[in-house]
C-alpha cells in the first residue's frame, strides 16, 4: 500500500470512528510498532538516497498529520464516555464485603468452657505465665531433686544474683491455685485458664506450647464423687452429648489420692487413630484430691477442709470439638485452616 492510499484510508476510518477505542484501534493500525507508517519507514532503506528523501518527508508528513487528527478525535469523546480499556470504578456498584476477622480455635473454647464453668459456680481467675520454682515446683510438695520433677521438662529463664528465686516458663496452671489459696479463705471454687510451656518434643498430641485450665474446689466435705459428676456434667454440656470416661489411678505430688481422666475419642469413636495413639482412649486432664501438705503450706488445716483439683488440655478439647487430628495445626498460622472455624 502507497502513502496516499495509507492517508485515504486512515482519514476515512478517523472520520468513522464513534468512539475512543475505535481511536486507539486506528492508531496501532497505522502508527503502532507493527503498523503500515511504520512498515513503510522501515521499508526506506531499500530506495535509492534520492527516492528514500522524498518518500520519508512525505511518510513523517502523514505520521504528523495523523496523530493531530487521532488526538483530536479522541478529545471529542473524553468526558463522554469511559475508557475500558483502563481500571475505572463504577460508583454505583455495591461495595466488595471485606471479610472479618474472627477468635481462634482456641479462645473460642477458652471462652466457652469458662462459660460452663461461671453457670457451675466457678469464678475464673488469671495468673503469671512466668513463674518462680517456690510456686511452680517448691510449694506443690515437689521436692529439689525429686524425680516428680523430671515430669515436667522446663524452660528455665536467665536470673540476676539480686533475684532470690529461680525463674521459669510455668510447666502447668497449678501455682494459681497456691497463689489464690494464700490470699482467700475456702470455701472457694474457681477455675485458671492459661497457657504452659514444656520443653519436649512435638507430635499430633503434644506441644511445647499449649493452654490448660486448672480447676479447684476447697470446701468442709468435698469428695471424689462430687469431682466425677461435675466432670461428667461439664463435659457433657462442651459436647452437647453424652461422653464416656474412665479414671485411672495416678501420682501428682500436689494430690492424693491422684488419678487421670480418659475420654472416648470422639474423632475416631474409640476406634483408634493419631490423636488417640491407635487406643480409643484421649487423656484429657489429671486430677485428685488436695494433699494435706498443700493445705499446709497455705496455712489451711487439713483437718477443716479438703477439696479436688483438675487441670484440664484446652488443646484438646478443641481436637475433640473441632474433629482435628494434629494439635500442630492449631499453631501454625495458616489461614485456609482458621477460616474453618
Amino acid at each position: 500500500m502507497d502513502i496516499k492510499e495509507i492517508k485515504n484510508s486512515a482519514e476515512t476510518e478517523i472520520k468513522s470512528a464513534q468512539n475512543i477505542a475505535g481511536f486507539k484501534e486506528i492508531f496501532q493500525k497505522y502508527l503502532g510498532k507493527k503498523g503500515e507508517i511504520t512498515q513503510v519507514l522501515r521499508s526506506l532503506k531499500n530506495l535509492s538516497e534520492k527516492e528514500r528523501k522524498i518518500k520519508a518527508k512525505a511518510v513523517n508528513e502523514l505520521k504528523k498529520d495523523l496523530l493531530i487528527k487521532i488526538e483530536k478525535g479522541k478529545k471529542k469523546f473524553q468526558g463522554k464516555e469511559v475508557d475500558s480499556s483502563k481500571d475505572w470504578i463504577d460508583i454505583t456498584a455495591p461495595g466488595k464485603r471485606l471479610s472479618p476477622g474472627h477468635l481462634h480455635p482456641i479462645t473460642q473454647v477458652k471462652e466457652e468452657i469458662e462459660d460452663i464453668f461461671e453457670r457451675l459456680g466457678f469464678s475464673v481467675i488469671e495468673g503469671p505465665e512466668v513463674e518462680t520454682e517456690k510456686y511452680n515446683f517448691d510449694a506443690l510438695n515437689i521436692p529439689k531433686n525429686h524425680p516428680a520433677r523430671d515430669a515436667w521438662d522446663t524452660f528455665w529463664l536467665k536470673t540476676t544474683e539480686k533475684e532470690k528465686d529461680k525463674l521459669l516458663l510455668r510447666t502447668h496452671t497449678s501455682p494459681v491455685q497456691i497463689r489464690y489459696m494464700e490470699k482467700y479463705n475456702p470455701p472457694l471454687r474457681i477455675v485458671v485458664p492459661g497457657r504452659v510451656f514444656r520443653y519436649e518434643a512435638t507430635d499430633a498430641s503434644h506441644e511445647i506450647n499449649f493452654y490448660q485450665i486448672e480447676g479447684l474446689i476447697v470446701d468442709k466435705e468435698i469428695n471424689v464423687a462430687h469431682f466425677k459428676a461435675i466432670m461428667g456434667k461439664f463435659l457433657e454440656m462442651f459436647f452437647k452429648e453424652p461422653v464416656k470416661i474412665r479414671l485411672r489411678p495416678s501420682y501428682f505430688p500436689f494430690t492424693e489420692p491422684s488419678f487421670e481422666i480418659d475420654m472416648k475419642c470422639l474423632v475416631c469413636k474409640g476406634k483408634g487413630c493419631s490423636v488417640c495413639s491407635k487406643r480409643g482412649w484421649l487423656e484429657m486432664m489429671g486430677a485428685g484430691m488436695v494433699h494435706r501438705e498443700i493445705f499446709k503450706v497455705v496455712k489451711l488445716n487439713p483437718k477443716n477442709w479438703q477439696g479436688f483439683a483438675f487441670g484440664l488440655g484446652l488443646d484438646r478439647l478443641t481436637m475433640m470439638k473441632y474433629k482435628i487430628n494434629d494439635v500442630r495445626l492449631l499453631y501454625r498460622g495458616d489461614l485456609k485452616f482458621l477460616e474453618q472455624f
